[in-house]
């Protein structure tokens, strides 16, 4: 873990840090982070690091444990594989919404994000990937008029769902073939062919908890 610089917010760099060496998995899954030890390790004080850890908590990549150090996230296959059900219904759903009246605008978006994925890729930048990957799937949602169906597809695209993407490990081997199904669901609404775009997105949907089982 890198050390703090005084200059900016203590809580803020003690997040980014940790978040990193989560991310980059120099912290494990389901490892305990002593608050006297981390402290040490980051140059800060437990006040700045219990707002780090806070915040790492609502990101679904920490678990604050009342009484005993918090640690770093865990996830069962069974916690994957449900909230892979529930998402592939909800984006399912939302396609075949969207696609016959999606805004000229959002095509164009879509296909910046893609573009922006590419670059990601060539970098080997997966944690920026991430973002990516979650900008695609809620810039789908933004022509949806049901508001109700667009905070929870928002949801399963970030804290606990985000986080097991982080912490699977199947980033960087997975990320290009993720591009490929993205630009096939892109193709598909360009053409506002409804059918096209609910059969790629079932196909994402279904390949993304084939890579997940198969990465462990």
């Amino acid at each position: 873990m890198q050390k703090i610089n005084t200059n900016v917010s203590l809580a803020d760099q003690a997040y980014e840090s940790l978040r990193q060496s989560i991310v980059q998995g120099e912290l494990h899954a389901d490892e305990e982070l002593r608050e006297e030890n981390i402290a040490k390790q980051l140059g800060v004080s437990r006040t700045p690091l219990r707002d780090a850890l806070r915040r790492l908590a609502m990101d679904g990549l920490v678990v604050l444990r009342k009484g005993k150090p918090a640690k770093v996230a865990t996830f069962t296959m069974e916690d994957s594989l449900h909230l892979i059900e529930v998402r592939s219904l909800l984006e399912i759903h939302n396609i075949v919404t969207i696609t016959p009246h999606i805004t000229e605008e959002r095509v164009q978006q879509l296909r910046e994000n893609l573009f922006a994925q590419k670059n990601a890729i060539k970098d080997e930048d997966y944690e920026s990937f991430v973002e990516l990957d979650r900008e695609f799937h809620l810039l789908l949602t933004e022509d949806n008029p049901n508001t109700k169906l667009q905070e929870l597809i928002h949801q399963m695209n970030s804290g606990d769902y985000r986080a097991f993407i982080i912490l699977s490990n199947t980033l960087s081997p997975s990320a290009e073939v993720a591009y490929g199904e993205h630009h096939h669901i892109l193709e598909a609404i360009e053409n506002r062919d409804t059918e096209k775009a609910k059969e790629t997105m079932e196909h994402h949907m279904a390949n993304i908890r084939k890579r997940l089982t198969q990465s462990n």
